[in-house]
């Protein structure tokens, strides 16, 4: 499988640079074997799925800068684990998903269907990295 394509077959396009996203913090979902989580879900985060991911143990919200990781806001875009975001389909707290942006190795872990019931227009959002 080519490492750029997404979930639709065409080229990867970019998640976000604002803020800046993506395991390599490339801005894109790209992924590779040093990857063990699959960031590879580019979503538009909500203040829901925000609240169930700190109620989980993952804050998303607070900055920690050691990480060069800015907190996120509702409205944010972010290149998700795939896993997690399977895991907020199944509690109904999934945000939504910019399949364009989003890296084929996330069909590994969810279904296209599941990716496009909760999918985007991408013309719906800005190319900075807020919906």
């Amino acid at each position: 499988m080519d490492p750029s394509l997404n979930v639709l077959g065409d080229t990867l396009a970019p998640c976000s640079t604002d803020p800046m996203t993506g395991f390599f913090r490339d801005g894109c979902c790209n992924t590779g074997p040093q990857d063990q989580g699959s960031h590879t879900v580019c979503v538009v985060v909500t203040a829901e799925f925000l609240a169930l991911s700190k109620y989980l143990g993952n804050d998303l919200s607070t900055p920690r800068p050691e990480f060069r990781f800015p907190g996120l806001n509702p409205g944010d875009r972010w290149c998700l684990c795939a896993a997690r975001f399977l895991q907020a389909a199944q509690e109904f707290a999934a945000p939504k998903v910019v399949l364009e942006a989003t890296h084929a190795r996330a069909l590994e872990v969810v279904p296209l269907e599941l990716l496009r019931a909760h999918a985007v227009d991408r013309g719906q959002i800005d190319g900075g990295g807020r919906a």
